[in-house]
């Protein structure tokens, strides 16, 4: 294979991608589900592979193109016309936190820990368990969140407050096991950790889903 034949193919596969992108829609990008994902990965291999394979030529590239942009296509149909394939092609959103209380069973069945819903949420603005009074998980691994009434977007005059004034919190325990290098940076120790669960009749920090604690305020918990 020539330069000529690479030049030739490695054009071909840059427009049948384009073109292919241009009909399947921007969701395929910006709402990206783990079907999507995968459907992108095998076309980029596809298409690379083919591009590198001197017996492979332009009409086996734009066969491959085509056949897996089609069924990727009936597949975006059959979820439009039939809901209910939607749950096992697209999967499903999740609630993860209820009321303002941690749905654990949600957690384990999305594969998420208390540290990955701590990421999702800081992405959203939000730094503490406290503020929340619902969140879900969306299909495309993000999270949407629905803040308490307390803790809604402050008025513009809020915004002069000093960030100094606004402690972030720590958390202590995570999903029953004490978090030792917080609780130390925090100036706490097991003994302050142990009478504050005690004043919530908690006997032991492994019934503790989350401790979270903020300088000034009364520890947070919620247990399993």
């Amino acid at each position: 294979m020539d330069y000529i034949d690479i030049l030739k193919e490695t054009l071909f596969g840059f427009i049948a991608l384009f073109f292919l992108t241009k009909v399947l829609g921007k969701s395929q990008i910006t709402q990206i589900t783990a079907f999507d994902f995968i459907a992108a990965l095998v076309l980029g291999e596809l298409v690379g592979n083919a591009l590198f394979d001197p017996e492979v030529g332009v009409l086996q590239i734009g066969y491959a193109v085509l056949l897996w942009g089609v069924l990727i296509y009936v597949t975006e149909i059959i979820t439009e016309k039939f809901k209910k394939t939607r749950a096992i092609l697209e999967g499903k959103p999740s609630i993860v936190i209820h009321n303002g209380k941690i749905i654990k069973q949600q957690l384990k069945k999305s594969k998420l820990d208390i540290n990955q819903l701590q990421h999702l949420l800081r992405s959203k603005e939000v730094f503490s368990f406290q503020e929340v009074a619902f969140a879900i998980l969306e299909t495309d691994g993000t999270v949407s969140v629905l803040k308490n009434s307390l803790n809604q977007t402050p008025s513009k005059g809020d915004f002069n407050m000093p960030a100094a004034s606004v402690p972030l919190p720590t958390l202590l325990i995570s999903d029953g096991e004490v978090l030792w290098d917080n609780l130390k940076e925090a100036g706490l120790d097991k003994r302050w950790l142990m009478d504050q669960l005690h004043r919530q009749e908690i006997e032991k920090y492994k019934e503790v889903l989350v401790a979270e604690y903020k300088k000034g305020e009364a520890l947070y918990v919620q247990t399993y």
